[in-house]
């Protein structure tokens, strides 16, 4: 199991030390896992699943299937999904924006839109 914790982890291009300050994983608690001393607790590994866009059951080595739900998806959500896993900003602006509220997520758009004018001027 924490073959494919730390195969994700090179995917994705993440450390063990960043999974563990975005979930609030200790690193002790992922030092145990990976020397085999212990197990996570299934509340724990959700969090890592999560965290990789992958489903508990994939984490676990009990399903080949790494998507966390089965959902027919639309082109459109395909290429979000995508963008999620192979770009670490993207995840980053995910993480960020899960639990902003509505108000804080128009602000950061109007911030992107801004940016990006000004680079299209060439400021």
């Amino acid at each position: 199991m924490y073959e494919i914790f730390m195969q994700l982890c090179k995917e994705q291009c993440v450390t063990s030390y960043r999974v563990s300050k975005e979930t609030g994983i200790s690193q002790a608690a992922l030092s145990t896992w990976k020397s085999g001393s212990s197990v996570p607790r299934d509340s724990t590994l959700k969090k890592i699943a999560d965290f990789f866009g992958v489903s508990l059951a994939y984490l676990k080595g009990e399903s080949t299937d790494r998507m966390p739900f089965s959902a027919p998806m639309d082109a459109e959500l395909e290429s979000y999904l995508d963008m999620l896993r192979n770009r670490s900003e993207c995840r980053m602006l995910f993480s960020l924006a899960k639990d902003a509220s509505t108000k804080d997520v128009e602000r950061a758009v109007a911030i992107i839109d801004a940016l990006r004018r000004t680079e299209q001027k060439g400021e």
